[in-house]
């Protein structure tokens, strides 16, 4: 098929097409792109319920998605318009929410910090539990020391096993 200028009704993209249409957008030029290994991409929602997706420190990409997710796909073939190695950078999303949703998953993200703290306090204190009860003067069995502890006989014998 011929291609007879921008406007011309071929499948799939061309170089006048891509020149064409980043003209129109007014995005720079890729000559005039540094090159850079890490771009941020911000997420908004919009009046109408979709995701749009900017990237940052390229004017004028962008792109829009039902989900998350499916915004994060787009922006990565939206990026390819601006330059050449889009598939090979990585990118650091933002999703923008409503200042209340913000706290919760703050608060979250610190409770679950504390939690995987907590957790791993209590492994070190069962392992030195299970030692204490099947060495030594007690020399309990790994069925004894699991009634004990609350824990199964199985669970006894992987923390015996680690250090």
């Amino acid at each position: 098929m011929r291609h007879n200028g921008p406007r011309s009704c071929g499948r799939g993209y061309r170089t006048g097409l891509v020149e064409a249409n980043r003209a129109r957008s007014r995005a720079l030029p890729r000559k005039r792109l540094v090159k850079v290994s890490t771009y941020r991409v911000d997420y908004e929602r919009d009046r109408t319920g979709w995701w749009v997706a900017s990237v940052r420190e390229v004017r004028g990409c962008h792109t829009q998605g039902r989900t998350v997710d499916e915004a994060r796909r787009r922006i990565r073939e939206a990026l390819s318009l601006f330059i050449d190695d889009a598939s090979s950078v990585d990118l650091v999303d933002r999703v923008k929410l409503p200042a209340s949703v913000a706290k919760a998953v703050r608060d979250y993200a610190k409770l679950r910090k504390r939690a995987d703290a907590e957790s791993k306090r209590a492994a070190t204190a069962a392992r030195l539990a299970v030692r204490l009860l099947q060495k030594g003067r007690l020399k309990m069995s790994a069925r004894d020391a699991a009634r004990v502890l609350g824990l199964s006989h199985q669970r006894i014998h992987q923390l015996a096993n680690t250090r």
